[in-house]
């Protein structure tokens, strides 16, 4: 049999590759079943000894863990919502409407998103602290509510279909909302469900804006509950924090499984055109 001696490296590079990246998931779920002192003394066993739920129990008996999570999920639907619609409005104007300086305004927009965090937070803390919506969720929400990225492939997605759907419902008379909702959501739908599960999973993992926004633990969010186990008493929370990990974890993997398809066609489709 004649061996493909690229291809071979290429599997073992992939293999090697995808064992780097499934470790943590892998080292998160074993500790987490685990007692301490298992863990302490067989941190790299990964199937435990006398697996427990105790470390699960101990997160919800320590925290409103209901009401954390609750308060993660309505801070990335929010955001998603949004995020998703403003990138559809602006990415229709921007490749259906024909005005003085678009192209200027767009490559404005996409550049803001090489502008590093750490420039735009005091100017966001200040705007959230003069509306009063410190330690509220809502705080967090409110910067997060426009995204140069979700314009960015929404708009690559909507410049593959032919103006003429367009030309023809404006020539019937078709309002740009009919336009926007009859016509092209349907046709750039699996962009549109990609993106949003894109805003989704960046907002539920974010830390450093809600760490500098809630303050309350009722307010807090599961990224901000996670890093409290982890500062806990020097760490010895270790296996409880391992059991947040799991938990924080479980529904961004999830969607992500079940929507990559939509996710590597939007990024596979988005440098067709520039």
């Amino acid at each position: 049999m004649k061996i493909n001696v690229k291809q071979m490296i290429a599997h073992i590079f992939l293999g090697v590759l995808t064992i780097v990246l499934l470790f943590p998931i892998i080292f998160a779920i074993a500790n987490s079943f685990k007692t301490l002192e298992e863990a302490t003394n067989h941190i790299w066993r990964f199937i435990p000894l006398n697996p427990t739920i105790k470390n699960y129990i101990h997160v919800f008996e320590t925290l409103p863990f209901g009401r954390i999570t609750w308060n993660t999920f309505l801070i990335a639907f929010t955001v998603t919502i949004f995020k998703s619609l403003t990138s559809i409005i602006a990415a229709y104007a921007f490749v259906f409407f024909d005005f003085k300086g678009k192209r200027l305004l767009y490559f404005t927009l996409i550049s803001t998103m090489f502008i590093p965090f750490t420039v735009t937070m005091i100017p966001n803390y200040i705007t959230v602290s003069a509306l009063g919506l410190n330690d509220s969720i809502w705080g967090v929400a409110l910067p997060q509510l426009a995204d140069a990225l979700g314009i960015f492939l929404l708009r690559q997605s909507m410049r593959t279909i032919p103006k003429s759907f367009i030309e023809v419902a404006k020539i019937e008379k078709v309002g740009h909302l009919r336009i926007l909702s009859d016509i092209l959501v349907p046709l750039v739908k699996p962009a549109i469900i990609s993106t949003g599960i894109i805003f989704f999973i960046n907002s539920w993992n974010e830390y450093v804006w809600p760490v500098l926004i809630l303050k309350s633990k009722e307010n807090y969010t599961l990224s901000l509950a996670l890093q409290m186990f982890i500062s806990a008493e020097g760490g010895t929370d270790f296996t409880v924090a391992m059991a947040v990990s799991v938990i924080t974890m479980i529904v961004p993997l999830v969607l992500y499984l079940i929507f990559q398809r939509y996710i590597i066609n939007t990024f596979a489709l988005s440098g067709i055109k520039g």
